[in-house]
């Protein structure tokens, strides 16, 4: 296969953190390794790789909390998640499912557990981006895509070797439920061992995937679970073979060429655009919500 994407590197999952008391994360960008340039539009990636979380009658998550600037993706594999926020909206992300919150000009957010989820306990797994919005767009009006699996684009492997569900973009001509601001992948790729499936995108774009399950060879290079693969911005054609049963998250997008001024939970493009968020939150702008 010619014209193939060169791996620039795959990186083992860093030492987890704590956001807030409900997710435990390998925060894979931005880091050290990765900038905060170098995947955009994709901002951050913390990857909530599988934990049993025991019983407990007050659900544990995280706290309110404002955001500016971009959106969050939340990509549920294992447990449930109860969302709340200052526009009244509210919600349930269930396995298989996506919430896709514009948060844009503003809002106040928060995400705990969900109840039956808490008082039961048990396996729990996620995946949560944000995704950076240009310039024009970051004042826009807040709003959510709640993108349940069965939303999903889904294009199915010949031979009943698996399946990848679009969340955004197109594969093979299929689209996703997700509409976005700027040309943007995101797939989950489910493969039965042996599965093999091949993948186009232009050289210049962001491309990385995270194994979110199993391991495969990609581009003839072994992949094991909860590792990300990044790609240099080269070639366009990347050819995995699930070594097991396997799912991968597939993230590419056109770049985002602006400044970033990112600070805590606000990603604009100037550091006065940073503290104008700050002001706004202070005076009450971002509306009211309970803890």
């Amino acid at each position: 296969m010619s014209n193939i994407k060169t791996i620039e590197t795959i990186i083992a999952p860093p030492p987890p953190h704590m956001v807030g008391d409900g997710f435990r994360v390998h925060n894979f960008f931005p880091n050290n390794v990765i900038d905060k340039k170098r995947m955009s539009p994709f901002f951050l990636l913390d990857y909530n790789s599988k934990v049993e979380f025991t019983p407990r009658e007050e659900p544990r998550g995280v706290g309110v909390h404002p955001h500016r600037g971009f959106e969050t993706v939340t990509i549920a594999y294992h447990g449930q998640v109860a969302h709340h926020d200052s526009g009244g909206n509210s919600g349930v992300i269930r396995e298989g499912d996506v919430q896709w919150m514009t948060a844009a000009s503003g809002l106040l957010h928060k995400e705990y557990h969900e109840k039956e989820f808490s008082r039961k306990g048990g396996l729990f797994q996620m995946v949560q981006l944000w995704v950076n919005l240009p310039a024009k767009y970051k004042m826009s009006p807040p709003k959510y895509q709640e993108i349940t699996n069965s939303m999903m684009g889904r294009y199915d492997l010949p031979g009943d070797k698996g399946v990848v569900e679009i969340i955004a973009g197109e594969f093979n001509g299929v689209k996703g439920a997700a509409s976005t601001f700027t040309p943007l992948q995101v797939y989950n790729a489910k493969l039965k061992k042996g599965a093999v499936l091949e993948m186009d995108f232009p050289s210049f774009y962001n491309t990385g995937i995270l194994v979110v399950e199993g391991s495969a060879s990609i581009n003839n290079t072994a992949a094991p679970a909860d590792h990300f693969v990044l790609f240099k911005n080269d070639g366009e054609k990347i050819q995995i073979t699930a070594s097991e049963d396997t799912i991968l998250l597939v993230l590419s997008g056109e770049p985002i060429d602006e400044p970033i001024a990112q600070y805590g939970p606000f990603l604009m493009n100037t550091w006065a655009e940073v503290e104008q968020a700050i002001n706004d939150v202070s005076a009450g702008k971002f509306g009211v919500l309970e803890d």
